[in-house]
């Protein structure tokens, strides 16, 4: 798209929101995506100064659990084990080192970009446990079944998968129900409901009095949907919408709710840095129990502790701004992380250190 174009069309837009907005908003960006291209092109910083956008809990990496890493570098000291894993977890801190420094120390750790990677070198490797770390929204869980699904066609023996998918709108309804925490609107992110569908926003829109817009990753596309978002915030209205490029269905899609549905259950979990969330993740059914590292492994019971002075929850909740926090390029930078918020390429403290770092 043509750079001229892009300016008046974003020229336009700001020009709209600073005409309809008369009250102080505060909007949260959900999407860690989302808070990269907020910073990286200084949106919030170009909206009149009623208006404040603050950043969510949406980065899959920055939620993963304490203990889930943990429980991988478990598997990682079992002889003849291979851990499979998305590329970003490689560097989110664990209570003792990440996966990197098990690496380093000479586990075999393999990024792999897909589940079925993972059942093809525990096919090509017999002689090895293969476990595959679930880690990311329930947008990524279809391909993790349709692995297993796999996995038991052709009778594997020596693959399991370790983690959890976390579930997006049972944690919206945790953060909205927390008192005082002066969230107006939500921007979402349209592909992380790909699989449910937006309907299951509807009901949180409605309890909570708070508007909805689901969006992509373009700048334009987010400031169309803070426009969206403030005009019903002014109109008093609290409703689930969709920018005008964001497809995401009202019901999502059957087919693979169906897929999910046959493998995962929805079960309580403990998101990093957030909290205990009911309903908040999908774990496997017991009828692929099998297929479960935990068991396999006897790492159910491990727990694990966040480190006090990381303030990451905060930051995630919207509460306090990434160079809030006492650790922020101090004892914590992307080459040492403290929380989870500086390892993802989408956490918040990453982005404010790329791109915001000294302000």
């Amino acid at each position: 798209m043509d750079e001229r174009f892009q300016y008046k069309s974003a020229q336009r837009i700001f020009d709209d929101i600073r005409r309809i907005v008369t009250k102080p908003w505060t909007v949260m960006c959900i999407c860690g995506g989302q808070t990269h291209v907020v910073v990286k092109h200084e949106l919030d910083l170009a909206l009149p100064t009623q208006l404040k956008l603050v950043h969510g809990p949406g980065c899959a990496v920055c939620l993963t659990p304490v203990e889930t890493v943990d429980k991988a570098l478990a598997v990682t000291a079992f002889p003849g084990t291979i851990l499979c894993i998305p590329g970003e977890i490689l560097r989110a801190p664990g209570s003792a080192g990440n996966l990197m420094n098990s690496r380093a120390a000479g586990a075999d750790i393999r990024v792999v970009y897909s589940p079925l990677d993972a059942v093809s070198i525990a096919c090509e490797h017999p002689e090895a446990e293969v476990v595959f770390l679930a880690a990311g929204f329930e947008n990524f869980a279809p391909p993790t079944a349709l692995a297993l699904y796999r996995a038991h066609e052709v009778g594997l023996r020596n693959f399991s998968v370790l983690g959890q998918y976390l579930r997006f709108t049972p944690a919206l309804e945790e953060l909205l129900s927390t008192p005082g925490n002066g969230i107006n609107g939500i921007l979402a992110a349209g592909h992380a409901s790909t699989v449910a569908g937006y309907g299951e926003c509807e009901p949180i829109a409605e309890r909570f009095n708070t508007p909805i817009v689901l969006t992509g990753l373009d700048p334009l596309d987010i400031m169309e949907a803070t426009y969206r978002c403030v005009r019903q915030l002014e109109d008093g209205r609290a409703e689930v919408e969709s920018t005008s490029t964001c497809s995401t269905p009202r019901k999502g899609d059957p087919a693979t709710q169906f897929l999910v549905d046959s493998v995962f259950l929805q079960a309580p979990s403990r998101w990093r840095s957030f909290g205990d969330v009911p309903a908040g993740a999908l774990r496997l059914r017991s009828r692929f129990a099998f297929f479960d590292a935990e068991l396999r492994f006897g790492l159910e019971n491990l727990t694990a502790t966040e480190p006090a002075e990381c303030l990451a929850g905060a930051v995630l909740r919207g509460e306090l701004q990434p160079n809030d926090c006492p650790c922020f390029d101090d004892t914590c930078t992307p080459d040492h992380p403290v929380g989870p918020c500086m390892v993802s390429s989408r956490g918040a403290c990453a982005a404010h250190y790329r791109y915001r770092r000294g302000e």
